[in-house]
């Protein structure tokens, strides 16, 4: 069948009020393009090809090579939007919960649909799915707008918003298990089959829902009536959510208007309702998804996320996820014989994990009272609990510690030593009587990070900068991750940075391209050397240490005097007291002895050599190829300007000879 037939088909029958009609076409509708995420796309690829092959062509009048093509996408755009705008009209009727559900699923797919979404940015359509998603604290949606299936929407545009590296198509799942809004950071995740089971809220606009034809004759008994029905509310709750989540990535309009609205108000209202409960909410996931869009896509709605004691609820929230158990005070039981985390409560984990890092990636620079220390606190415990944790999953577990890091990155340093301060049981890591089990598995976890060496900068600067705060806050942190990154010197054949040691991972990162990434690591292992000058160089070599040498003016030795440190000495082996003359302190290794160029030269010689080299690198420094620079009193580099400069007669000579050298 056409597709224009069909969607006319549709949108006659909508009009009609044939539900029957309406689930039948709609069905054969969302089977078609149930993986569709982009319309038009192959139309348009087409059309960009003939205009690039045809560029220097200039058709005459009678010519419209572009014509056709033009009308029938704009008549296909024009379709979906009028079909959108009906379907909206649809869903605020009295509907069968079987019709309902179908129709929320095309709305999901027309929502995909940048270019379709002017009908579905309505006031009265964010309003409406929202309600239909049991967000039932909001305004009821007054009468619909005028003309909208008229299709008066086509001269309004909408743009998307791009978060971060976010891809602007849809998670590419199956139609039954995916959502269509991609999510934060890099990842792009298929979405849990998680329904709701709060019960169903209609405004008067919407009419009540109630059962179908086929539920109506059969004889069933009242049990599983109203577990059919509460089924079919879930399905159409969960729709509805995925709908609006992709509304509101793919418009900045949206954005705006449910900020106006004041969407997260009802959807804070909503959760809450959730937390308090006995029984965790099946069909939380997507509200929790929606919460992390609109923090992620609304400057403002982070601001009164916060005020209106956001960290608070996620925290709450996180907890009830994972049943967390509290044993002393910040501290929550682990049970090692518990079965690994399903991958629909991680996925819960890592969409609060999310919001809350919106929410408190500022946090570290602000100085807590003693109520936000407190709560803090908690959060760091809750947050040490999923370090720990093992997923359905080596990738599940991996999202999840990595999310678990950026929000630990993000709290204020005073508040981690819960980390700390957990007993030692059978089977902890153990460091001058201290529990190190957190630190051990983020140490593991920076190790796998270093390993994959794809997306560096967002991977792995997270941990690095944790464990450097940590390390400068923490002596049993310090020791520790010195013990297992920077121990005793005993190999000095190598370079610093060979081998697959972590210590020589890190150090190749320090001449990384990506200044941020050179710079966590180097100081990660500058503090684990307690910023004392000569012992990172000796870890590192002069070569891989100068750029930071240099950055903080340490350049002429030294240690940063401002450092609260302990006094604990740097202890070395034997093997390296005994290369220790001989180790090349650039390179950091044992160098062969090389032999001496100036042997045999007289002292005349040696001195046209040197006046020679002067005067090259005066050249190189007037053609500003290079820029000589020394080494001050304080530590800092500064311009030798003209300092080798002196304009002797044999530099002349020297470079007149060059001269001549160069045009023989």
């Amino acid at each position: 069948m056409d597709m224009d037939m069909d969607l006319e088909r549709i949108i006659q029958c909508i009009k009609q009020g044939d539900q029957d009609s309406v689930q039948i076409h709609l069905d054969h509708y969302n089977t078609q393009y149930a993986e569709c995420f982009f319309f038009n796309i192959e139309e348009r690829e087409r059309r960009k090809f003939r205009k690039n092959k045809m560029r220097d062509f200039v058709p005459d009048s009678d010519s419209d090579f572009n014509s056709d093509s033009d009308d029938a996408e704009d008549q296909d755009l024009l379709l979906r939007r009028r079909l959108a705008a009906a379907l909206v009209w649809f869903i605020r009727t009295q509907l069968q919960p079987g019709v309902l559900r179908v129709t929320l699923r095309t709305l999901r797919i027309l929502s995909r649909d940048r270019q379709a979404l002017a009908p579905l940015v309505t006031d009265t359509a964010l309003l409406t799915l929202a309600h239909l998603g049991g967000i039932t604290s909001l305004p009821i949606p007054e009468g619909q707008e005028e003309d909208e299936e008229e299709g008066h929407y086509a001269e309004r545009e909408d743009y998307g918003y791009v978060l971060g590296d976010v891809s602007s198509d849809a998670c590419k799942q199956s139609d039954t298990e995916a959502s269509d809004t991609e999510t934060c950071h890099d990842n792009l995740r298929s979405v849990s089959t998680e329904t709701c089971t709060a019960e169903h809220h209609c405004s008067p606009g919407h009419g009540a829902l109630v059962r179908g034809k086929k539920d109506a004759r059969e004889e069933m008994d009242e049990e599983e009536d109203k577990g059919d029905k509460e089924e079919d509310d879930q399905v159409g709750r969960r729709e509805a959510l995925k709908a609006l989540c992709n509304i509101i990535y793919n418009s900045q309009r949206a954005q705006e208007r449910v900020s106006a609205l004041r969407l997260l108000s009802g959807l804070s209202d909503k959760l809450k309702q959730g937390i308090s409960a006995k029984a965790l909410p099946s069909g939380q996931f997507y509200e929790l998804r929606l919460l992390f869009l609109l923090t992620a896509l609304r400057p403002e709605l982070r601001v009164q996320l916060q005020q209106e004691r956001g960290v608070s609820m996620l925290t709450a929230a996180l907890e009830q996820c994972l049943s967390a158990r509290w044993g002393e005070e910040y501290e929550v039981l682990s049970d090692h014989s518990a079965p690994p985390v399903s991958k629909e409560v991680s996925q819960r984990a890592v969409e609060i994990l999310k919001t809350l890092f919106n929410i408190t990636y500022s946090f570290h620079r602000q100085e807590p009272d003693e109520e936000d220390a407190a709560l803090y606190r908690r959060l760091a415990a809750v947050l040490r609990h999923c370090l720990l944790l093992t997923c359905d999953g080596e990738e599940l577990t991996e999202e999840i510690q990595g999310h678990t890091v950026n929000v630990l990155s993000a709290l204020p340093l005073q508040c981690l030593d819960v980390l700390l301060s957990v007993r030692l049981t059978e089977g902890s890591q153990e460091w001058e009587g201290v529990n190190m089990d957190t630190v051990h598995t983020l140490l593991t976890f920076m190790e796998r990070r270093l390993d994959r060496g794809q997306k560096l900068k967002e991977k792995l600067t997270p941990v690095l900068n944790l464990l450097t705060e940590s390390s400068r806050a923490h002596r049993e942190t310090r020791h520790y991750l010195r013990q297992q990154i920077l121990p005793p010197l005993r190999d000095v054949a190598l370079r610093p940075e060979q081998g697959a040691t972590v210590r020589g991972r890190l150090v190749r990162l320090m001449t990384h391209m990506d200044t941020d990434i050179k710079h966590c690591a180097a100081e990660l292992l500058f503090v684990l050397c307690k910023e004392n000058v000569s012992r990172f160089v000796k870890y590192t070599g002069y070569g891989n240490a100068a750029g930071l040498l240099a950055a903080r003016g340490l350049l002429s030795g030294g240690q940063v005097t401002h450092a609260q440190y302990s006094s604990d000495s740097d202890s070395d082996t034997e093997e390296y007291r005994e290369a220790k003359r001989r180790i090349n302190p650039v390179t950091g290794r044992v160098e062969e002895e090389q032999p001496d160029p100036m042997e045999g030269m007289t002292e005349q010689e040696k001195e046209q050599e040197a006046l020679r080299l002067i005067s090259l690198f005066n050249r190189l420094s007037r053609d500003k190829i290079i820029q000589p620079v020394g080494v001050m009193t304080g530590g800092g580099l500064e311009p030798l300007c003209g300092q080798m400069r002196g304009s002797t007669v044999e530099e002349v000579e020297s470079e007149g000879e060059s001269e001549e050298e160069r045009e023989k």
